[in-house]
């Protein structure tokens, strides 16, 4: 069996938060543990196992934290546990020797303390899992296809007539010589999916309803 390999790790702060990246593409079987002191890691990337196993210079947040395995790396957003402080830490790890041997800066993040104005960009941990033990990227379910944006749903509050019976209104409509395609008719109801029957999307196209819109003959026998 190879022996495991220390993974290369960067990282940027600002006064309350840490950005650590941990620099292996296409990581597999990974497991992360974060506590108020110590960040433990070990996967494997191009078949070869990886760890780390570092202690903060200063306590973390762990439960406030989170991170996102990404194709080519894993990318950690740590808090600080002391917010208050609101200055930059001299280094990442409490062991400086070690810092020296296996942390690099993140210039792409990088900001002087001086010239510190806002946050990280966050946009690569969106519906991150949380390291504290919270549940994995339940932030994003509202993102979800059909979970409260589904077309045409809108108006079924303010296009449907108070008190109307769907059976009653299918009759109606079915009298009138529209039959299911003349909901188009109804406002709010022309752009829902499916609604002209069994034969779906197809109907809402060619049903009846527009039909009823373009009878030329039947004007000229008139």
């Amino acid at each position: 069996m190879s022996s495991t390999n220390t993974a290369p790790i960067k990282y940027a702060q600002r006064s309350d938060s840490l950005y650590l990246t941990i620099a292996l593409p296409d990581v597999k079987d990974e497991t992360i543990v974060l506590t108020d002191k110590e960040l433990k890691f070990n996967g494997t990337s191009g078949d070869k196992s990886y760890e780390v196993n570092i202690e903060f210079f200063k306590e973390v947040d762990s439960e406030g934290s989170t991170y996102k395995v990404l194709p080519r790396s894993i990318q950690m957003h740590i808090l600080k546990k002391d917010k208050e402080e609101e200055e930059f830490w001299p280094r990442l790890l409490k062991d400086k020797a070690l810092e020296k041997n296996q942390v690099k800066i993140d210039w792409n993040r990088y900001v002087d303390e001086d010239e510190e104005e806002e946050g990280f960009d966050m946009s690569n941990l969106e519906g991150g899992m949380g390291m504290g033990g919270g549940m994995p990227g339940m932030g994003g379910m509202g993102g979800m296809p059909g979970m409260g944006g589904m077309p045409g749903m809108g108006g079924m509050g303010g296009g449907m007539p108070g008190g109307m019976d769907m059976a009653e209104l299918m009759k109606q409509m079915g009298s009138m010589g529209g039959g299911a395609g003349g909901m188009g008719g109804i406002p709010g109801m022309g752009d829902m999916p499916g609604m002209d029957g069994d034969d779906g999307e197809d109907d809402g196209e060619d049903g009846d309803g527009e039909d009823l819109d373009d009878l030329p003959d039947l004007e000229e026998v008139n």
